[in-house]
């Protein structure tokens, strides 16, 4: 392969070229967030991008009731637990906060050293599921809905409250919702309680807090220092941790709250932990105890893990090691005969045929493989509607939903959000959020779980721990669960990393697809996915690269090859091609990108909020989740989209927060999607964001033709090499072990 000359606009094949390089700017992130908290351990490095994290969709009733019947058993299981003598791992330890302190620094090694910041994009707030998706317009609900209004009184009461501070009164919404009722009360006693809003930052908080105390804020106060501590714990969370080992914690802690100018970053800790605002807990390890000397009385102690969290994710962790348990411990329904499951297995393909042994004597199957595996699972629907069985997949998209669709079609298996009406078991395909919420799916039986016998999960590296323990406790005793997904891909928005987890922690059959992804596109991902940047034959130019000097060449040559290049060479035309780029900032960001494009595909004075009728846009309905699709109108009501098929508005206040120009993306936005044809940016100044899932991800994402921007260098090819995902501290796995025998 060769690489496109630079004074022709023809595509030409090539392999990974050279370019400049420069300082990172706005790499990889969805907000733009200060740099000023920069110092926390490599241990607890990670990242993911959060699109629209004040965008939580509008639970239905049903979901909201279900949530809050869930929440109510885990808090009742855990009085109990906390009542029956010595403590287990992964309950709240007892005693005072001095005592909770001592224990993390019990097991303080000092190995890790202090090196990076937490990332500071908005917190996610807890994962809502979508609207219905239904042929007419649905409005998006605002963030952080609960089920009801709040009442007139008390939206004035709070809106009142954020005036006297100075804050505006949109953030009224966000506080009723976080802080529920009296948030008015709650202002005016602890003014740093702002910070739980989504988009607050300390600064802001301290300005709200002086002008409500006046001279009786103080950098000291016990207030702002439990305030502080809670919000760097949900940057931690943002940053995909759902725990953070205790030496490490307290490094970090120390250091960025100093910069906060917090004057004893361990009284906030301590006051933060007896409040109850975070919790500390202790796994226990696979190393066995300390060898006793001889004479010595028998010590039953074993090393444990400390560490700290967020109730909020501690309980959705617990709850989910809980339901998977449940489903790997209960026996499979009644299908008729061992016979019929070999009987499938024997017809299909090879690796179908392994998956359908391995989900045949037991209730959970991790299944890996890339795009094309999805023909194995489509296998497997009808396998178990052959003998009687009432089978559904949940893809994390609307595109995934309707790939899916396409795959199990040649099974004449029904497809879309209704499933089959007619005769035999009802099987089909939704997405994850519309099985949740009911608007897709089986509906649920008396017991409100889902009216399944198999429920296979698509894109399961998607999964974060909130999502992924709704799915468990919704699951029927004795049905069966496959989570089937591409583990070279880029890891959830959401804290956790299930899916790797539970790859790690051996405890379920796994079967890896013998499937490959198809022609050079395919080749060239598969390569990247173990570490070799490949040189692959492209005789269709199926694969391009283009090297590039500097940002603004690198501007020019992505709309020649969207505009012009891809469709005149390749076919495709431009509404089929996706540029995907690191990050949003920067002179070769997705802003800078979709002004160039928008300038050249759709030119317009942007009469809505920057958009014109016509305008690819990405819109974020929920936190972690993207759907693209292309502006229709503008009216009083709102910004009117069609995405994936389906009309949405979003109202005029939340177009800011929830909609981007959608030409250029980010990886983390484009998970999950897949295009005809994609565009991949390689900025100098991205060269330090670089992983090798990363590359595995904004590759995967072309069907047919990839053209690569170059301008990295050989800091591609070392990316793929030596750059692995970015670590997450989670407990899934400890809980996991405590609960299951490893499969061996």
């Amino acid at each position: 392969m060769s690489t496109e000359p630079e004074t022709t606009e023809e595509v030409e094949p090539g392999t990974p070229g050279a370019g400049a390089t420069a300082d990172p700017q706005d790499v990889d992130t969805d907000t733009d967030a200060d740099t000023d908290t920069a110092a926390v351990t490599d241990a607890v490095e990670g990242g993911a991008e959060t699109e629209g994290a004040a965008d939580a969709a509008k639970l239905s009733e049903a979901a909201a009731e279900l949530a809050a019947q869930r929440l109510e058993r885990e808090r009742i299981e855990r009085r109990k637990a906390e009542k029956q003598g010595p403590i287990a791992a992964g309950t709240k330890l007892s005693g005072t906060a001095a005592d909770l302190l001592a224990a993390v620094r019990a097991v303080e090694s000092g190995e890790k050293p202090v090196a990076t910041a937490f990332r500071e994009p908005e917190p996610t707030p807890r994962r809502a599921v979508a609207p219905e998706p239904v042929p007419r317009p649905q409005p998006v609900a605002a963030p952080a809905d609960t089920s009801a209004a709040p009442a007139p009184e008390a939206a004035a009461a709070v809106r009142a409250v954020l005036g006297e501070g100075g804050a505006p009164d949109s953030l009224a919404p966000g506080a009723l919702a976080a802080l529920g009722e009296g948030a008015d009360d709650q202002l005016r006693e602890d003014p740093w309680q702002l910070l739980r809003v989504a988009g607050v930052r300390p600064e802001q908080a301290d300005g709200f807090a002086r002008a409500l105390l006046g001279a009786e804020c103080r950098p000291d106060d016990e207030r702002r220092g439990r305030a502080v501590t809670v919000w760097l714990l949900e940057q931690a969370a943002v940053a995909g941790h759902t725990a953070l080992d205790g030496p490490a914690l307290t490094a970090a802690l120390t250091a960025a709250l100093a910069q906060r100018a917090v004057p004893d970053p361990d009284a906030a800790v301590q006051f933060a932990l007896a409040e109850g605002d975070a919790l500390v807990f202790q796994d226990a390890l696979d190393t066995a105890p300390p060898a006793q000397e001889e004479g010595a009385e028998e010590s039953e102690e074993r090393p444990v893990r400390v560490l700290i969290g967020l109730e909020r994710y501690a309980l959705a962790e617990e709850s989910l090691a809980d339901g998977l348990a449940r489903v790997m411990n209960s026996v499979p329904k009644t299908d008729g005969s061992a016979d019929g499951w070999e009987q499938a297995a024997a017809s299909a393909t090879r690796s179908a045929g392994e998956l359908i042994r391995a989900v045949a004597g037991h209730g959970l199957v991790l299944h890996t493989g890339g795009h094309a595996s999805q023909a194995e699972a489509a296998a497997l629907l009808h396998a178990a509607r052959g003998l009687g069985l009432r089978g559904w997949a949940a893809a994390h998209t609307p595109s995934g939903r309707d790939d899916c669709s396409a795959q199990v079609a040649r099974y004449d298996l029904p497809d879309g959000p209704s499933g089959d009406a007619g005769d035999g078991p009802v099987t089909g395909v939704a997405t994850v959020a519309g099985l949740l919420s009911g608007a897709e799916g089986p509906g649920r039986d008396t017991d409100g779980a889902f009216d399944l016998d198999l429920l296979v999960v698509l894109d399961a590296p998607q999964l974060d721990v909130e999502t992924a323990a709704m799915l468990a406790e919704s699951l029927p005793d004795g049905a069966r669960l496959v989570l089937s997904g591409d583990p070279g891909v880029l890891w959830s928005a959401g804290p956790g990393r299930v899916f790797a987890d539970l790859l790690a922690a051996r405890v379920c059959p796994q079967v890896a697809s013998r499937t490959p992804d198809p022609g050079p596109v395919g080749e060239l991902v598969s390569g990247v996915g173990i570490g070799e940047l490949n040189q692959v034959e492209a005789p269709g130019k199926e694969v391009v690269i283009v090297p590039v000097r500097d940002a603004g060449e690198a501007v020019h040559r992505t709309v020649q090859l969207v505009a012009d290049s891809v469709p005149r060479a390749i076919g495709i035309p431009a509404e089929q091609t996706q540029v995907i780029t690191p990050g949003h900032g920067g002179a070769v960001g997705t802003r800078a990108l979709n002004s160039a494009l928008k300038e050249r595909l759709n030119p317009g004075p942007g009469r809505f909020g920057g958009f014109d009728p016509g305008d690819r846009v990405a819109h974020s309905p929920a936190p972690g989740r993207t759907t693209v699709g292309h502006v229709v109108k503008a009216d009083a009501d709102g910004l009117h989209l069609e995405c994936s098929g389906l009309p949405v508005v979003v109202p005029k206040e939340r177009v800011e927060q929830s909609v981007r120009h959608g030409w250029a993306l980010t990886a983390h936005q484009a998970v999950g999607l897949r295009w005809p044809a994609a565009v991949v940016v390689l900025p100098g100044d991205a060269a330090a964001a670089l992983t090798r899932p990363w590359v595995y991800t904004a590759f995967g994402r072309a069907e047919r033709h990839l053209s690569v921007v170059h301008g990295v260098e050989q800091a591609l090819q070392r990316a793929v090499a030596e750059v692995p995902q970015k670590p997450r501290t989670t407990r899934l796995p400890a809980l996991l072990k405590a609960q299951v025998p490893a499969a061996g």
